[in-house]
């Protein structure tokens, strides 16, 4: 039994929701944000700087798998041009780092928002969505930390046009590459739920999926040679994923939302049905 009758909500007050909304989604990115910049030792040294390093997880898998397998980034010394550079970057990735934490709870407020506006039959057929899409993210995020960026940094920081240039990074564009190789990756990943949700309002089929595979997996291959580093290995790394989540969405749409099956054409039904008579 509820304690409140439901009534209908007008413009403004949908609009007073929403931003309240929005302000405790934004106020949990701060206080992970916080967490995260008061961490600052372990944040850097475990986390952010961490792919820089010999010991890494990745380098250690493939290097434990064969030897030749063995790779890593040449030794990176790290400049910083500005004075305030440091204390920038600290802020800027403990911000993109409060984001990523607090991407569950951003979902679960905008999941509160439009969940009174759908029928009871629909919010049970999308139960878990917060759930699945974090997990998704995570996932995402994930591949592109261990996967994505050991094998970028192998292959800048061994890149060299002359021996006569010396390798130094700044500190801002190793923070700016980081992102670049974790965060788009953790939203790409949201794919199947999209596809999800527009087989469900009837925008796409897994039928014309199919038809535009090949146009799409042109857009993956260029997605992926945008995120990442200009080799061939780090885009196939980041193409094949993409395009096992496009098969996988293929999947989901025809489930969704299955092609009728073509019912049989009045002519030839009643020419079938007079030939009965005659017999």
């Amino acid at each position: 039994m509820k304690n409140k009758v439901d009534k209908e909500m007008s413009f403004l007050d949908h609009l007073e929701e929403l931003r309240w909304n929005i302000i405790r989604a934004l106020a949990s990115v701060i206080v992970f944000t916080i967490v995260v910049f008061l961490s600052k030792d372990f944040v850097w040294n475990q986390i952010i700087l961490a792919p820089t390093e010999k010991d890494f997880f990745t380098y250690r898998f493939f290097c434990n798998l064969s030897e030749k397998l063995c790779f890593g980034p040449d030794e990176i010394e790290f400049i910083t041009r500005d004075v305030g550079e440091q204390f920038m970057m600290h802020m800027v990735s403990s911000f993109w780092l409060g984001v990523i934490i607090s991407f569950p709870y951003i979902l679960w407020e905008l999941w509160k928002f439009i969940k009174p506006g759908l029928y009871e039959k629909e919010q049970k057929t999308i139960r878990g969505v917060v759930g699945i899409c974090s997990l998704l993210f995570f996932t995402g995020v994930a591949f592109g930390y261990y996967i994505v960026t050991p094998f970028g940094l192998t292959f800048l920081s061994q890149y060299e046009l002359s021996d006569k240039i010396q390798n130094t990074v700044t500190l801002s564009s190793y923070v700016s590459y980081l992102t670049m190789f974790v965060l788009p990756l953790g939203l790409v990943f949201e794919l199947p739920m999209v596809v999800y949700f527009l087989a469900k309002v009837g925008m796409v089929t897994g039928g014309m999926l199919k038809t535009f595979r090949r146009h799409a997996i042109v857009v993956i291959i260029i997605i992926a040679a945008i995120i990442t580093p200009p080799d061939v290995i780090s885009q196939i790394l980041v193409s094949l994923p993409l395009i096992m989540l496009y098969e996988v969405s293929i999947f989901i749409a025809s489930k969704v939302n299955p092609i009728p099956k073509e019912a049989p054409e009045e002519d030839d039904a009643y020419d079938y049905d007079e030939s009965k008579n005659k017999d």
